[in-house]
């Protein structure tokens, strides 16, 4: 190895000059990021700050600037959170203005409430600061959880609690807001009916009043007059966050066309006009996407991603059969296959085409934006062997050009979309066994995946071999489930049994019998 000489400190002046010249054109997106976070945060110091804090001809401007400070700090940390560990957020430039709004509007919306808390504490002459307990924050946690994930609510959680305090001036309500956030984000998990809204505002409701009398019993208040108005107050801010969520959740839905799991049940309806052309046009389509809305949801269960939304996907993914359902074998029954006249290469254009109809579908329907993603890459670039292996013996001894028989993808970017791709493969190729036994199922269920694997469609997604593992035990259990033995029942000639059955007995003939009887035996005894 050469010895490197040392660099003099001109050198060192001059690359670091050279350096700073170049950061502005290598990290213009982080300096933009950076410019609007500023913005951010002048506005959360101005919701958080009285007037009179933020009035600097009265000596305020020190306050209003060290809040501004620390808030910029708290911000960038979570900033940079996102970034680091939310990447397909952070990436998503209509996700990144909605967090902004949601943050901005959760400390704006709550100073409103503020004022007019503080008014009616006032109105019923009570002294302290027992309203601020009744500032519902814990509607933004939730909000982020329903609309994102939980890992990011938690993140919000702690960046609210911490302005909140320096907002109150106080540690108590910091770790107020905290736990009712955190109990607003656990309570709406896996949400998917907007009554489970109701129950998560009770939830944080019975947080608020647990919290309000641990911190009244700190502070030496707990049998003080200003207890009950904490307390009603605690309550009064859980009610709040159920009116604010369930009123503003529809809002941001349409406005930013986003589907969360409660909008996303709607979506399984079998009266939903593109599930209902399918199951019309293609009958036979609709069962398969069934099938495999079960083998993905399940798969989806085990290597903890999204289950509803691996269902809702795998029903839409051929929707684009619906448009020539006849070409398509599951839609036959019976009929006289059409590809038997065409060419390989015509059958495979035609298989080709049901991915762009289906895309044409979902945005005329305006599907959300997951399922038109799974709907292009269900199928990847992965090759259409039946075809290529009947052109191949068609060719003689030139074999054709394989690429004209494989889909033009994009593969799998997303676990979702792999899962789909081979929940679709696998029950494809189950239904074409002879005999479905649980060895032969286990066999073409390592045998599909692994050629997934091989042809290298879940390279782009972060599938591990952890993952395959688990999707593949749990196809295995579903399929199992599904083509199960039954007990072979003897054949029985029913003809044997017509007219000796005793027709039923009615009251009336019960009391006949009874009297006629009694009648006899009197007669014996006379």
């Amino acid at each position: 190895m050469k010895n490197v000489p040392p660099k003099s400190k001109a050198q060192q002046i001059g690359d670091l000059k050279k350096k700073v010249a170049e950061y502005p054109t290598t990290h213009r997106s982080d300096l933009n990021n950076f410019g609007i976070l500023g913005c951010i945060s002048f506005i959360v110091a101005l919701a958080i700050n009285s007037p009179s804090s933020v009035n600097f001809a009265e000596g305020g401007f020190g306050h209003f600037l060290g809040s501004l400070l620390i808030v910029q700090l708290i911000l960038f940390v979570f900033y940079k959170d996102i970034k680091r560990y939310k990447p397909v957020y952070y990436s998503d430039r209509k996700m990144m203005i909605l967090l902004a709004i949601l943050v901005v509007g959760t400390l704006i919306m709550n100073r409103f409430f503020s004022y007019f808390l503080a008014a009616v504490q006032r109105g019923s002459d009570l002294s302290g600061d027992a309203f601020m307990y009744g500032i519902p924050i814990a509607a933004g946690a939730m909000l982020i959880t329903l609309i994102f994930d939980f890992h990011l609510a938690i993140s919000f959680s702690f960046v609210m609690s911490l302005i909140s305090g320096i907002w109150m001036q106080s540690p108590h309500f910091a770790v107020y807001t905290f736990v009712g956030s955190l109990t607003a984000a656990f309570a709406v998990l896996r949400c998917r009916r907007r009554s489970t809204l109701v129950r998560a505002g009770l939830y944080v409701c019975a947080a608020n009043l647990l919290t309000v009398a641990i911190i009244l019993l700190l502070k030496g208040q707990f049998l003080s007059e200003q207890a009950l108005a904490s307390v009603l107050f605690s309550l009064f801010s859980g009610l709040c966050v159920i009116a604010i969520v369930t009123s503003v959740l529809p809002i941001i839905e349409y406005s930013f066309q986003l589907r969360t799991d409660i909008s996303l049940v709607e979506l399984l309806d079998h009266d939903q006009e593109l599930l209902r052309m399918l199951m019309l046009n293609a009958p036979g389509t609709y069962h398969h996407s069934v099938i495999v809305g079960n083998l993905a949801e399940a798969a989806a269960e085990a290597i903890g991603v999204n289950p509803l939304m691996a269902r809702v996907t795998a029903y839409y993914h051929d929707i684009g059969k619906a448009k020539m359902p006849e070409y398509f074998v599951e839609n036959l029954a019976g009929a006289v296959n059409k590809h038997e006249k065409l060419t390989p290469h015509m059958s495979s254009i035609i298989l080709i085409s049901h991915v762009k109809e289906g895309l044409e579908l979902a945005r005329q329907y305006k599907l959300p934006k997951p399922v038109l993603d799974v709907i292009q890459q269900h199928h990847g670039t992965s090759l259409m062997t039946y075809f290529y292996q009947k052109a191949l013996e068609q060719a003689g001894g030139t074999p054709p050009n394989h690429e004209e028989f494989r889909y033009p993808g994009p593969r799998p970017q997303t676990r979702i979309a792999a899962l789909v791709m081979m929940a679709d493969a696998v029950e494809a190729a189950t239904r074409s066994l002879a005999e479905a036994t649980p060895a032969r199922i286990e066999a073409l269920v390592e045998k599909i995946i692994n050629n997934i694997f091989l042809d290298g469609q879940i390279d782009e997604c972060e599938l591990t071999l952890k993952d395959l593992s688990k999707i593949k035990d749990s196809f295995i259990h579903v399929l199992l489930s599904i083509f199960h033995r039954r007990i072979q029942y003897p054949d029985v000639d029913m003809r044997q049994f017509a007219g000796r059955q005793e027709a039923p007995r009615t009251d009336r003939d019960r009391g006949t019998q009874t009297n006629g009887s009694s009648g006899k035996e009197s007669a014996k005894i006379c």
